[in-house]
């Protein structure tokens, strides 16, 4: 009986595992704790560009990219050691991106590293090493994982001020023009998309799903046959390779060396984590939640430097951290309710709503302008003039009441018409396609059908707007002829 007893346990966790995502796909279901981070990081936006009009502008996005990049690689970072379970939040990612980049300023300096395919490889084995060394201690001395990053955290954090004792030093040269944030396609973008691709096709690995399921139950996954010692090193040696790429942007970041700055990345990585949806317990973690998690942080950093408070601004900075992150906790308790209530609660589709509703705020912060500010010449504004008398009509305006367009306007409107319909095109299509989804069980072609005639409807009506003359309404389209 007890040789039957381990097969049988084998064959019943591997089918639960492989019953998983089938189960997901039919019931329509999705990741529910994205609800958060998603409304949170659209509110950030608007409120961002609505207070400074130029974060839409190619160095307003190139700088937000070179800024919240190590952030957001410093989260990846995290998100390997914490799926594989008991607790394992690595407190000292922080010292460790500082180490790298001390000791890459150091070697760079003492021309001992030069080739960028060498500082690469140098960054991401430190990291490596580091973490392998941690998974060796947490698994066979059997330490806990959060004494381990604790006492990492305080040794690296000392090491770190031998090596380098204040900020100084110089980085690569060929990381001089990265810091700029001029553009928007810098090499700091290109290793943030391959990140991201990076460990999208990870996801896609059995060696993930071996990692899940240990997060979530050790137990199991050791009865199940998954090896679970090899799968825990394997998840501190990828969270390694990140705090590397994450160390390379940092020093492209302050282009120096700087042994204490690296030490916040501890707390608002694990602050964007859990606010990306991620659960400390292990088990679950995305990609996508931990990359709104950490533009999320940078978003409430941006907004808070457009307000003035004085010598209390980065206190006020810490106070915003800590109380959206005690706000997200509480807005989760409502997933339960999403859960039981609405079963087919796409992330993707209520993404795509938001989006197009940012895109409005985003072309009326960036493009409008006040009408009774379009004549006043430029010298008149510096001179000191007698008050004139406004006449009542000027004065008495209706609540609702806006300027008479002028061409600029008109023209600005039939170029904004092509993205407005294009928009209302994806959300329609968006949305039929969900159902095409959650109904495709019932081997019934009329979703399908729903989305093509939806499709030629709208194209229909884009293709008369765009043959309407130019400057004339497409009401009008019929009368003109």
């Amino acid at each position: 009986m007890t040789g039957m007893t381990a097969p049988l346990r084998m064959e019943t966790a591997a089918a639960e595992v492989a019953e998983a995502p089938v189960e997901l796909a039919r019931g329509g279901r999705a990741n529910p704790f994205l609800l958060v981070p998603i409304t949170l990081f659209f509110l950030l936006l608007g409120l961002a560009v609505l207070r400074s009009p130029s974060l839409m502008s190619s160095n307003g996005i190139g700088s937000a990219i070179i800024v919240a990049t190590p952030l957001i690689l410093a989260t990846y970072a995290l998100m390997a050691s914490v799926i594989s379970g008991r607790g394992t939040v690595d407190l000292s990612i922080g010292p460790l991106i500082g180490f790298i980049n001390v000791t890459l300023v150091q070697l760079y300096a003492a021309e001992i590293l030069g080739n960028p395919i060498v500082i690469f490889a140098y960054a991401i084995f430190i990291g490596a090493l580091y973490q392998f060394i941690f998974a060796l201690i947490v698994i066979y001395v059997r330490v806990q994982p959060i004494i381990v990053s604790l006492s990492g955290y305080l040794a690296l954090s000392g090491i770190n001020l031998v090596i380098l004792p204040r900020p100084g030093g110089m980085a690569p040269q060929f990381m001089a023009d990265w810091g700029l944030g001029t553009s928007i396609f810098s090499p700091v973008f290109v290793i943030l998309v391959l990140a991201t691709i990076a460990w999208l096709l990870f996801t896609r690995t059995a060696f993930y799903t071996h990692l899940r399921l240990m997060g979530s139950d050790e137990r199991a996954a050791y009865t199940s046959g998954v090896p679970i010692f090899l799968v825990r090193i394997g998840a501190h040696i990828i969270s390694g390779g990140f705090a590397g790429l994450a160390a390379i942007d940092f020093t492209a970041l302050i282009s120096s060396g700087d042994p204490s700055q690296g030490t916040t990345y501890t707390l608002i990585a694990v602050t964007a984590l859990v606010l990306g949806g991620a659960s400390l317990a292990g088990g679950r973690a995305g990609v996508f939640g931990s990359f709104l998690g950490a533009v999320n942080l940078y978003l409430i950093t941006f907004v808070l430097a457009t307000f003035n408070f004085g010598a209390v601004q980065s206190f006020v900075t810490n106070l915003a951290y800590g109380s959206i992150l005690v706000i997200s906790l509480l807005l989760t308790l409502i997933v339960p309710f999403i859960q039981r209530h609405i079963r087919n609660f796409s992330p993707v589709l209520y993404f795509v709503v938001l989006g197009v509703i940012a895109l409005g705020v985003i072309l009326h912060a960036t493009n409008d302008r006040d009408p009774r500010a379009r004549n006043v010449e430029p010298e008149q504004t510096a001179v000191v003039q007698q008050l004139q008398p406004i006449a009542p009509d000027q004065l008495y305006v209706g609540p609702l009441e806006v300027g008479s367009p002028d061409s600029g306007d008109d023209e600005l409107r039939r170029e904004a018409a092509p993205m407005i319909l294009s928009a209302l095109l994806l959300i329609v299509i968006a949305f039929f396609v969900r159902i095409a989804v959650s109904q495709s069980d019932r081997r019934t072609i009329a979703p399908a059908v729903a989305v093509v005639v939806a499709a030629l409807v709208l194209l229909a009506a884009y293709v008369m707007r765009e043959g309407a003359p130019a400057g004339t309404p497409a009401t009008n389209v019929e009368d003109s002829r």
